[in-house]
């Protein structure tokens, strides 16, 4: 899922002015045009794709067949407490 995430950057008035300049050229708001300009610097990397090792997918795995046994949390102390 692609959720966006705002950031706040502090920039100088003097380089404020010039992306504002910029913007005002393609006729588009400073946001997008920053937007742009780090997309345009990333858009060539590799996105990291990591594997998780056999044995935390086998971990994984086994957690998922065992979900039907699983029980709430309010449940387990109701049991904790009347297995005293």
């Amino acid at each position: 899922m692609n959720l966006p995430v705002q950031l706040k950057v502090n920039l100088p008035l003097e380089l404020r002015g010039l992306l504002q300049s910029k913007a005002s050229k393609f006729g588009i708001p400073l946001t997008q045009y920053v937007k742009h300009v780090l997309i345009k610097d990333v858009e060539t990397e590799e996105y990291p794709v990591l594997r998780a090792s056999a044995e935390t997918e086998e971990a994984a795995k086994q957690a998922l067949e065992d979900l039907d046994k699983a029980i709430t949390a309010k449940d387990f102390f109701t049991q904790s407490h009347n297995d005293r």
